[in-house]
């Protein structure tokens, strides 16, 4: 991808947040599910931590099944729900008591996110010649809201879109759709980065949107390579990719 041809038709940019603008520092996903049990039983449930995590753990099994095979967003209230229905409870993923829970859960995970250097920056500039837009596969939209937020980096986009909202997990094309739509462009005139070589990648390559891929804690280059995907442009980090968008747009 290069200055002329490649980029001259470009409107909007589009980006993935966990892992691509963020790292994931310090988290442990164990303490998280422990404090979960604990909200629970703090409510109204008189649960075992075992017997609880056990059932919590077949639920999300079984909706990791419909999340990744029908790219269809599950929220983990509906799994917490299911876990505490087979320990023969009444709940419904809509209940108070498990969307607090839900919250507790997450509050490690939002502690841990920290934008990987360069990011804020490189957001900063393309927002002052580009439309830009954010695509993120969330089980729970408040967490990246609140994520944006504590970053500083939500100002800088002018559409933000999360799975659990919209119902669909990139790489399905609607979700993809549903951006360009909203950024008021067609796909030829979008670039997307994005560190998923299958979520990210092959997803917008799908719909002829321009691609970028930046390797992250969660997926390198070598990652790249073993799923045969070929972005238009690579980046090691979001400094390498800020330099090149520099000297695209002369900043």
């Amino acid at each position: 991808m290069s200055r002329g041809s490649a980029l001259r038709s470009i409107r909007a940019v589009i980006f993935d947040f966990i892992g691509t603008l963020t790292n994931l520092r310090r988290y442990n996903l164990e303490a998280s599910e422990m404090k979960l049990c604990k909200a629970i039983k703090n409510s109204e449930f008189n649960i075992d931590a075992v017997s609880f995590l056990q059932a919590y753990r077949q639920a999300y099994e079984k909706y990791r099944i419909v999340r990744y095979q029908k790219l269809v967003e599950v929220t983990n209230a509906v799994w917490v729900s299911e876990a505490l229905n087979s320990l023969g409870y009444e709940t419904t993923p809509q209940d108070l008591t498990i969307k607090t829970a839900v919250n507790i859960f997450f509050q490690d995970y939002l502690n841990s996110l920290e934008l990987r250097p360069c990011s804020y920056k490189m957001l900063k500039t393309l927002s002052n010649h580009y439309k830009t837009g954010l695509i993120s596969n969330f089980t729970y939209s408040p967490v990246i809201y609140a994520g944006l937020g504590k970053l500083k980096i939500d100002k800088f986009f002018n559409t933000i879109l999360v799975s659990e909202s919209v119902g669909w997990r990139k790489p399905h094309p609607k979700i993809f759709n549903k951006a360009l739509e909203q950024l008021e462009v067609s796909a030829h005139e979008a670039v997307y980065v994005g560190d998923s070589p299958l979520e990210d990648i092959k997803g917008a390559r799908t719909l002829g949107i321009k691609t970028v891929f930046v390797s992250s804690q969660f997926n390198s280059l070598e990652n790249l390579l073993e799923s045969q995907q070929e972005p238009d442009l690579l980046a090691k980090s979001i400094c390498e990719l800020y330099r090149k968008f520099q000297r695209l747009v002369g900043g």
